[in-house]
C-alpha cells in the first residue's frame, strides 16, 4: 500500500476535533556556487506555440476526473487548449531538491515548466536565483484574490515569484483509544504515560517551531539562546525515552495500529484515515502556518502557460472547487462564498477557511539566512539522529 501523504485528500473530518494551523517550513541544503543571474541564466518561452504545460505536484493534492465529476485540470485544458503533463513526484521538499538542484544550479533545464514546494525551499530558491519571474499582468487573479494572510511574506513580498497552492496544519494527535487526550506540546513530550509511544516530525520548522512555543519563545522571532534553549528540550525529549521517532508521513501507521499512541501530525493525514480513534488538535501552545507555492524554475519553456495556470486556479470559483476536494486552507478570497454552490457544508469549514480567531493563533517560522539555516539544520539533524 501507498504511504499515506500529508495532503493525502481529506475525506471528511474522521478523527479531527479541533483546528490549528501548522508549518511545514523545512531547512534546506546550499550548494556552493549556484547563485544564478537572470540575465546570464536567460529562458525562452515557447507558449505561444507549443500548447504545454509540465506540472510537478504532491500525490493527491488535486481533484481527478470521476464518473459525472470533470476536474479542475480538464477544465483548464478545455478552457485554454493547454496540455497539462501532470505527475505527483514531489513526496517530500528536500528529495525533490536533490532531484533538480544540479540542473537549476547549471542553468539547465528541468523538464518542468512548473513545480509546488513548501515556503522555505521556495524562499531558498528565490535566494539561488533559479525561479523566473512571474508577469504580473498575465496573472491578475492572484494578485486581485490571495487572501491577506498570505499576501506578502518576506520572502517574496509581491509575490513576483511564486503563489500559493494551498495552505494547511500542523498539531499533535492521538488514538483515544490507547490513551487520555493529548492538549500540550509540553504534554506530548513528558507525560510519563505516554514515554517510549510518541513520534515527532523529522523536519525541522515544525518540530522546533513547537519546541520553541513550548518554551515560551516566538518561531517567528526567536534569539540563539531561545533556540538552544528549544533544542535541549529536544535534546532531553530523545535521551529520556519519550520519542520512538522521528518521521515523515509515515507516523499515521503506526498511530492506526497503536505501536505509537500520540505524535506530532498534520491534520490531511489523520483525517484521511477516517479512523474514529484517531484525534487530531491543535497544541495549547500555538499554531504556525505554511503554504506550498506554485513555481516557475529557469528554463521551463512554457512561462505564459503556467501563468494561464495560476489565473485559473485563482478564479474563486475553481479554487472551491478544488478546496472541496482537497480540504487544506484555501488561498483564495471569494471561494467561501463561491462554495456555496459547490458544497453548502463546507462553507464554515475551518480547515478550508479559518476563523480571524484562529489564524490570530499562528505563528510563521523565521526566516533564516542560508548560513543560520545550515547551523540550525545541523543541530537539528543531531539532535534527531544523536
Amino acid at each position: 500500500m501507498a504511504e499515506l501523504d500529508r495532503r493525502t485528500v481529506l475525506r471528511g473530518m474522521g478523527g479531527v476535533a479541533a483546528v490549528g494551523m501548522g508549518s511545514l517550513v523545512l531547512g534546506g541544503c546550499g550548494t556552493s556556487g549556484s547563485k544564478q543571474d537572470a540575465d546570464e541564466c536567460k529562458s525562452t518561452d515557447v507558449s505561444s506555440t507549443e500548447k504545454k504545460l509540465v506540472v510537478s505536484n504532491w500525490p493527491e493534492y488535486i481533484d481527478e476526473d470521476d464518473k459525472g465529476y470533470t476536474s479542475t485540470l480538464t477544465d483548464f485544458e478545455k478552457a485554454t487548449g493547454i496540455k497539462v503533463d501532470y505527475t505527483a513526484d514531489v513526496n517530500d521538499n528536500n528529495e525533490f531538491y536533490g532531484k533538480v538542484k544540479n540542473q537549476l544550479g547549471a542553468c539547465a533545464s528541468t523538464k518542468r515548466d512548473m513545480f509546488m514546494l513548501t515556503d522555505w525551499m521556495a524562499a531558498r530558491m528565490i535566494q539561488s536565483g533559479w525561479l523566473q519571474k512571474l508577469d504580473a499582468s498575465k496573472v491578475p487573479n492572484l494578485h486581485a484574490n490571495i487572501i491577506d494572510s498570505l499576501k506578502s511574506p518576506g520572502w517574496d513580498k509581491k509575490r513576483e515569484y511564486s503563489a500559493p497552492w494551498q495552505s494547511g496544519l500542523t498539531g499533535i494527535a492521538y488514538n483515544k483509544s490507547k490513551v487520555k487526550e493529548v492538549k500540550s506540546f509540553e504534554e506530548l513530550i513528558t507525560r510519563s504515560d505516554l514515554k517510549g509511544r510518541i513520534s515527532l516530525l523529522s523536519e525541522m520548522n515544525d518540530t522546533m517551531g513547537l519546541m520553541l512555543l513550548a518554551e515560551g519563545a516566538d518561531p517567528s522571532d526567536f534569539t540563539d539562546d531561545e533556540w538552544q534553549k528549544a533544542l535541549d528540550k529536544l535534546n532531553k525529549a530523545r535521551s529520556d525515552g519519550q520519542v520512538r521517532s522521528f518521521t515523515g508521513n509515515e507516523y499515521i501507521q503506526d498511530l492506526t495500529a497503536g505501536n505509537i499512541v500520540a505524535c506530532e501530525a498534520w491534520s490531511g493525514d489523520v483525517a484521511a484515515a477516517e479512523d474514529e480513534n484517531l484525534v487530531f488538535v491543535p497544541a495549547e501552545e500555538g499554531l504556525m502556518i505554511w503554504a506550498d507555492n506554485m513555481l516557475v524554475p529557469n528554463k521551463a519553456t512554457h512561462k505564459a502557460n503556467a501563468e494561464e495556470w495560476i489565473n485559473h486556479y485563482y478564479d474563486p470559483e475553481v479554487a472551491a472547487k478544488l478546496a472541496a476536494f482537497v480540504w487544506y486552507i484555501c488561498p483564495v478570497k471569494g471561494a467561501q462564498e463561491a462554495m456555496e454552490k459547490v458544497d453548502p457544508s463546507l462553507v464554515d469549514n475551518e480547515l478550508i477557511f479559518p476563523t480571524e480567531k484562529t489564524l490570530s493563533q499562528t505563528h510563521a517560522f523565521m526566516e533564516l539566512d542560508a548560513k543560520k539555516e545550515r547551523e540550525y539544520q545541523r543541530d537539528f539533524a543531531d539532535a534527531i539522529g544523536g
